[in-house]
């Protein structure tokens, strides 16, 4: 049965207008910024990295460690506590805010996600929703934050994993959708 327009996805009309993250200077000056600087396998000191994010807006506590390869779609979104970890190969894709706090790591490889589209609509809306890391979180190498998820304080995300709804506190999670596997414990 084939199925009308109405009931199919048009690209054609697609338009997020609504959307700006910035003017096209800005957006052109970090898009080069970013490949020169911090998405490079070029092993730049971490302090000169956290100097230009935030020189372009990210705020960013003390002792972060950002490794090479690293993107950020856009430092303006992006807010990082102290002593945050972030791997090689970690793509940060803020279309809006990422809040990552104090002593949170990120593992190589592994992506936030701030943008999705909305399936239901046969314009393939784009939707944005933000992303917050809790304290003391870590998201596993080659793991997946999508739009809107909180992990919680001390949350654990198993590698490969992919957290499409929130997660708890000291939760250690695992899969695709990340399920709650046990609890964290840390020991001295």
């Amino acid at each position: 049965m084939e199925k009308t327009s109405e009931t199919q996805t048009n690209l054609s009309v697609y338009n997020n207008d609504w959307y700006n993250p910035g003017g096209y200077p800005k957006l052109i000056i970090w898009y080069l910024a970013n490949r020169l600087f911090i998405h490079t396998h070029i092993p730049y000191p971490s302090a000169f990295k956290v100097a230009l994010l935030r020189l372009f807006g990210a705020k960013i506590g003390k002792g972060v460690v950002i490794k090479p390869k690293v993107n950020v779609k856009y430092p303006w979104f992006l807010q990082i506590g102290d002593h945050v970890w972030i791997g090689e190969n970690v793509w940060i894709d803020n279309l809006t805010l990422v809040t990552i706090e104090s002593n949170a790591c990120l593992s190589q490889g592994a992506m936030l996600l701030t943008g999705n589209h909305n399936y239901r609509k046969s314009t393939f809306d784009l939707i944005v929703k933000p992303i917050t890391l809790g304290p003391g979180s870590w998201i596993g190498a080659q793991a997946t934050v999508c739009p809107g998820v909180n992990v919680g304080s001390h949350a654990l995300l198993t590698v490969g994993s992919v957290a499409t709804s929130h997660l708890e506190a000291y939760g250690i999670y695992q899969g695709n959708p990340a399920k709650y596997i046990k609890t964290r414990t840390i020991t001295s």
